[in-house]
């Protein structure tokens, strides 16, 4: 197969993590091409050539969330619609909600190509926030798609609403982990991007002022200069930043030993569609403590493979977390039921599972052509 995976830019978020680890993945048995639609530099290690948009859209850009994409982005449309006649592509990835809204301009100028979607945040996060502003693009690119993923049991109900060829594949593991969790160590982790709202920082922080006696979080992440000043700002207005140990952006090495510090890995999402970051620190052996949110509950299901608790409540998450943090056995519990569910996001297991999808998809493309 002959394969575009394309992408707003290769700026380090969650959804460019996936997508570049998947098309990575694809192009050790597939033709694969990564198409970028700004000139900016690429954060992610590729395995495939980088075609960028001509001309290029704005690399100051990290995610599109306004009105009318045809018209911001018809330069770029026009250019992709010409780069996959020239080069005979055959399926076409389309992650996020931009880049899917592009489906009907697509289809129209190359009928024959096989368009799939790939959801990473939640429905409503999309449809009333996200892509509020261009709802009627978005509605009409799931519609449009021949093809669409999702990552967890309530998005592939409320997707299917739309497109009745919907189907949930996990996202693949982004990190290959150097060791286990240390156990006994009195270090929280938490990564993210410092995304005040969106990520539950706020909470964290309010959180870290009932940390038990010598427990302090280490955060991974990086963010806007706005939210980077409100990040400071609220460690001095609750008094906690003897409690937080700041590491910024990490990658690969240095990302793995970050969670292999520590003994148990924390999430405060106000919203997520399927955090990678659990799956990274279940893959290291931590036990996990999450506020609720579809992602995170997909993960962890009903206590199963850690502990959720009450969405957006500190004080419910910071008993959960106590509660960890006094028991090693009960560390060593959830660190065994993480590797357990650490296996499902297998990275060979779900290029299999995308190969045979697009295998499908182009098949019945064929047969209706």
């Amino acid at each position: 197969m002959r394969i575009l995976v394309t992408l707003e830019n290769v700026k380090m978020d969650g959804v460019k993590r996936a997508t570049t680890v998947l098309g990575n993945s694809l192009a050790d048995c597939e033709d694969v091409w990564f198409y970028s639609l700004a000139d900016a530099p690429a954060y992610f290690e590729l395995g495939a050539p980088l075609l960028i948009a001509n001309p290029p859209a704005s690399p100051e850009l990290a995610n599109f969330f306004g009105a009318h994409p045809y018209s911001v982005y018809g330069p770029q449309i026009a250019d992709m619609v010409r780069r996959i006649e020239e080069l005979a592509i055959d399926t076409v990835i389309l992650p996020a909600g931009l880049l899917t809204s592009f489906a009907p301009l697509i289809k129209e100028a190359v009928p024959d190509v096989t368009l799939i979607g790939w959801m990473h945040n939640n429905f409503q996060t999309y449809m009333q926030d996200y892509y509020q502003q261009m709802q009627a693009e978005f509605v009409a690119g799931l519609q449009a798609v021949d093809r669409l993923v999702v990552l967890t049991e309530p998005d592939l109900r409320d997707y299917s609403k739309y497109n009745a060829n919907t189907v949930k594949i996990y996202n693949p593991m982004t990190l290959t982990p150097s060791a286990h969790a240390d156990l006994d160590s009195h270090i929280i982790a938490f990564t993210a991007r410092i995304a005040i709202q969106h990520k539950g920082i706020d909470l964290l922080l309010q959180s870290a002022r009932f940390l038990a006696p010598g427990w302090k979080i280490a955060m991974a992440g990086s963010g806007t200069p706005e939210d980077m000043a409100e990040f400071n700002r609220l460690q001095d207005e609750y008094g906690v930043r003897d409690r937080i140990i700041y590491r910024g952006a990490l990658h690969d090495e240095e990302l793995s030993q970050h969670y292999a510090s520590a003994s148990i890995f924390v999430s405060t999402s106000r919203w997520e569609g399927m955090p990678l970051v659990i799956g990274e620190a279940m893959a290291e052996g931590l036990p996990v403590v999450a506020m609720g949110n579809t992602g995170s509950a997909e993960f962890i299901g009903a206590d199963d493979y850690g502990v959720l608790t009450k969405p957006k409540s500190v004080a419910h998450f910071i008993a959960s977390l106590n509660a960890m943090t006094r028991s090693r056995s009960m560390r060593a519990y959830y660190a065994q039921q993480s590797l357990k569910r650490a296996a499902d996001f297998n990275q060979d297991q779900i290029t299999m599972q995308w190969v045979n999808l697009l295998k499908t998809a182009d098949a019945v493309m064929a047969q209706t052509a």
